[in-house]
């Protein structure tokens, strides 16, 4: 087991309101011209959960389960920057208030909280029902790996992992291997703290060959030369490994989206193509 700051680590309650769907009356146009009206991001997504196909839906970049918010910003980015994969949320007003689930992930551009819940409580959840979340996980360090920035993961997830560390380089369970050339939609971004980027999807030879093709909500994937230490940038010998947030989309440049837990200016971190590579196998 890798040794963390773990006892250190701090936990803040952040809350959220489940929020209502976001719709631009005008079309999405794909890569192949044609324009398109559907479903998208926000609300309650019946139907599809942490470990369902993260493509072929007729839907643009949607997440799964439920989507939370706040409308005042600076308490919004608190939100985005302190929940972390594997965090409990707990439903605090409504119907099923009392019920608990976890954090997926965050969603950069739309500003949400992703959160799995089970099919039975989502059928209790109304719009803006509050969901509280204990926001666990920056702050927190690889105590034999001090080149390895670990984020947007909670302590207790990555204990339930029990990776090991193989000759100086930990070992990490992945579903696939993406090459830094796929990556497209949120390169470039000031720090990976929060929100996610996207693997580009429209050579569907390449990410079938890859493998990409079949992720899942929630899957572990590896990004090859893409160093998210302070920003996304490409850098040769990097490593990122990260976690599936929201699901395929039509739009050029953009794609499933993965929300960063660990980088490394050097390949310190090695991706291990493993049945189990899913957040779900975890909780």
């Amino acid at each position: 087991m890798l040794k963390t700051n773990q006892k250190n680590v701090v936990a803040q309650a952040v809350m959220g309101k489940i929020h209502h769907p976001i719709n631009s009356k005008t079309f999405r146009v794909n890569q192949h011209g044609e324009a398109m009206i559907l479903p998208s991001t926000g609300s309650i997504t019946y139907g599809l959960h942490v470990g369902d196909p993260a493509f072929g839906l007729a839907g643009d970049h949607i997440e799964p389960s439920v989507s939370i918010r706040n409308e005042i910003t600076a308490e919004n980015d608190a939100l985005m920057v302190l929940s972390c994969l594997g965090n409990q949320a707990k439903v605090m007003t409504g119907d099923a208030k009392g019920e608990t689930g976890y954090v997926l992930g965050a969603h950069g551009g739309i500003e949400h909280v992703i959160v799995e819940f089970s099919e039975e409580t989502m059928e209790k959840l109304a719009i803006d029902d509050k969901i509280q979340i204990k926001g666990c996980g920056q702050g927190l360090k690889l105590l034999d790996f001090p080149e390895v920035t670990v984020m947007n993961m909670d302590p207790g997830l990555l204990e339930r992992m029990d990776l090991k560390a193989d000759g100086g380089v930990i070992e990490f369970p992945v579903a696939a291997i993406v090459p830094a050339h796929l990556m497209g939609s949120g390169i470039g971004s000031v720090h990976a703290y929060t929100g996610d980027y996207d693997i580009m999807t429209q050579d569907a030879e390449t990410i079938g060959t890859l493998g990409i093709d079949t992720l899942r909500f929630g899957d572990f994937v590896m990004l090859q030369d893409c160093d998210n230490t302070f920003g996304r940038a490409y850098l040769k010998g990097s490593v990122s490994i990260g976690v599936v947030v929201h699901s395929d989309c039509v739009k050029m440049g953009h794609g499933p989206g993965i929300m960063i837990l660990m980088t490394c200016k050097r390949p310190l971190i090695r991706g291990v193509i493993r049945d189990k590579c899913n957040v779900k196998d975890y909780i």
